[in-house]
């Protein structure tokens, strides 16, 4: 009998919304194993339906119960916005330098299976923001909202604003603004694969809010409106359908992911360049670690308005990251330098 791949996908999606989860899995495990190249396992409960991330790669470390930094380091706390099926837990970085003078804010949302510690862990991004004097905001996906600990990029109720996890996570960051001394003009979000999908799209529902964008291994807003169109995508690229960023915005993707395909990484970009841009492309082959192809697109007058880093060899993971968390290549470039440079080099009073 042939196989209809598309058929496939249709019926774990029409299984998934009957609530039929177990039969869901089923269908969703033939359709993966059937795509040339194309890795899974046969989840071992309906929970495991994972429309991100398979498996952890390729860091191996584990992370640790969160503890204060030391003195003069900062400190972490943690803290929850919202009520009821809406409520979530966050994790916030204040840096020594809170209380002198506003400072920048780094909101970072985690791909799937992580959690605030873990991608915190992982990117280093505290480490970063200490020397920059930044605040660094930790969403926590809830797992009564998604099972894996993913954002929900790919539900067309979850993709607007005034909606879903935009609208809660915009409010979260707005709460995080009036409590802490932030500069409301260098407040920036960043994510992983399905936080960096989500990403996107808060950058283009609340453009007055986020004044630039970061988004590692992730799609562009509106690539997919259900399950099937999102496991479509991230096999083999889609671009945007919902509004693309018009903030600045820095891409990094891997070009041996095998989870969410890198062409991704240019649809992101997709939309969101003002007319006239001008690209000046290099690569770079370092002694260690791997090399890489950067884009820096610039508008006529001048300003950097986006770049575009592929990462080659590395997989879905994390580029330059720590082994202390899941999903992180450090091997590649560092991410988390390079995106906090771009955020504060593209806005006022930055360096």
């Amino acid at each position: 009998m042939q196989f209809s791949f598309h058929r496939l996908l249709q019926d774990a999606t029409r299984l998934t919304r009957s609530g039929r989860l177990q039969a869901a899995t089923h269908a969703i495990h033939p359709a993966l194993r059937a795509v040339p190249g194309g890795r899974a396992e046969a989840p071992s409960s309906p929970a495991d339906i994972v429309i991100d991330v398979e498996a952890r790669e390729p860091g191996t470390g584990s992370t640790t119960a969160p503890q204060a930094p030391p003195r003069g380091e900062g400190s972490v706390v943690t803290g929850r916005f919202g009520s009821g099926t809406q409520a979530r837990d966050w994790r916030l970085y204040i840096p020594p330098q809170a209380g002198e003078r506003p400072l920048p804010l780094v909101v970072m949302l985690h791909g799937c299976k992580q959690d605030p510690d873990d991608f915190a862990a992982g990117t280093r991004m505290d480490d970063a923001a200490r020397e920059h004097g930044c605040f660094v905001l930790y969403p926590a996906q809830s797992k009564q909202a998604n099972p894996q600990g993913c954002w929900n990029w790919f539900k067309h109720s979850h993709q607007q604003r005034g909606r879903g996890e935009p609208a809660l996570l915009a409010g979260m960051t707005r709460d995080i603004l009036q409590k802490h001394p932030v500069d409301p003009a260098r407040v920036y979000v960043a994510g992983l694969s399905a936080g960096g999908a989500m990403a996107a799209i808060l950058a283009g529902a609340y453009p007055e809010l986020y004044a630039a964008a970061g988004v590692h291994s992730g799609l562009a807003a509106g690539s997919a409106d259900d399950l099937s169109s999102a496991l479509a995508a991230m096999r083999s690229g889609s671009a945007g359908a919902a509004e693309a960023p018009d903030r600045p915005i820095i891409v990094f993707h891997g070009d041996a992911d095998r989870t969410v395909h890198p062409s991704n990484g240019g649809h992101v970009l997709e939309g969101s360049l003002p007319a006239g841009t001008a690209a000046e492309t290099q690569q770079e082959r370092p002694g260690r670690g791997r090399g890489y192809t950067r884009s820096v697109h610039r508008a006529p007058d001048g300003r950097v308005v986006a770049e575009h880093w592929v990462v080659h060899g590395s997989p879905h993971a994390w580029s330059g990251g720590s082994a202390a968390g899941s999903y992180t290549d450090p091997k590649g470039p560092d991410a988390t330098r390079e995106m906090l440079r771009f955020f504060l080099a593209v806005t006022p009073g930055g360096e």
